[in-house]
């Protein structure tokens, strides 16, 4: 399995599939490269899809490194790693505010940026309900129970098929002789928790970082992440913003959605 070597030794794990533009994939808070699986098939890309330290396949690592600023460099050790000199980033959630990161303090190593229901502002509510979960193995013990509440609880999606959410929880959790385990170190709540406690920092002068880069926005219509406000205001600062609004979505949007597929699409030819 393909792994790589952190700049404070830590061993990551990456995947890597497809040919051409080189894009690096990067999940969510809690998940891993699967977040990627429903959209993979349609991306004509080279897709590179990275653990987070503490995730997945990757190793755990001192809680206090579970941060932003060493996940992006995280990124930049992956890069040089595969001898990268470029890439674009795909960022879901966490993602993207690793992407903004990365913008500020190596911007020249970034070809464009897709950003899916993260912006510079997070709404009070959808952190809430990170503070609530993270760190916790559920409560079910099959995947088939999981599914099924995550189907129940999931009112801001509408129309997703039980199969979906099947393949969901899967990625997100190991079944164990005990029940089904969180795929992460547990001790990223610390320092989740911790980050939630220090003063909120202004996040627009990174997201503005990306001027002269092709850049999307993707955003669940339901989301209690990325307000309305946030995301228009997003698009005032770049007119030339790619920006779809999925409908029957929240946080995050699945990106194999017709209107995710289809912002994606234009954002690509923008970097051809």
């Amino acid at each position: 399995m393909p792994h790589y070597t952190a700049n404070d030794g830590c061993d990551l794990y990456y995947s890597e599939s497809g040919a051409g533009l080189p894009v690096i994939a990067l999940a969510g808070l809690t998940r891993n490269g699967a977040d990627f699986d429903h959209v993979a098939p349609h991306l004509p890309v080279r897709l590179i899809r990275p653990d987070y330290r503490g995730r997945g396949q990757s190793a755990w690592a001192d809680p206090s490194t579970y941060s932003i600023p060493q996940e992006a460099a995280d990124i930049l050790s992956l890069m040089d790693h595969l001898g990268l000199e470029k890439a674009a980033i795909l960022g879901t959630s966490r993602g993207g505010l690793i992407a903004m990161v990365l913008a500020a303090v190596s911007k020249e190593r970034l070809i464009g940026v897709a950003l899916n229901d993260i912006g510079p502002e997070i709404a009070d509510k959808g952190i809430d309900v990170i503070k609530n979960y993270i760190g916790h193995n559920p409560d079910e013990k099959t995947y088939a129970e999981a599914a099924a509440t995550r189907a129940k609880i999931s009112t801001d999606f509408e129309g997703v098929p039980m199969d979906r959410w099947l393949a969901e929880v899967k990625a997100r959790y190991s079944a164990t002789p005990d029940g089904l385990v969180i795929r992460y170190d547990p001790k990223l709540r610390d320092a989740v928790l911790a980050a939630a406690e220090q003063p909120a920092l202004d996040l627009w002068p990174l997201y503005d970082e990306f001027s002269d880069l092709p850049l999307a926005l993707i955003r669940g219509a339901n989301s209690n992440l990325l307000t309305v406000e946030t995301a228009d205001e997003m698009a005032r600062r770049r007119p030339d913003l790619i920006r779809a609004d999925v409908p029957g979505r929240g946080h995050v949007p699945f990106l194999d959605e017709p209107e995710a597929r289809a912002a994606l699409d234009k954002w690509l030819e923008k970097m051809q």
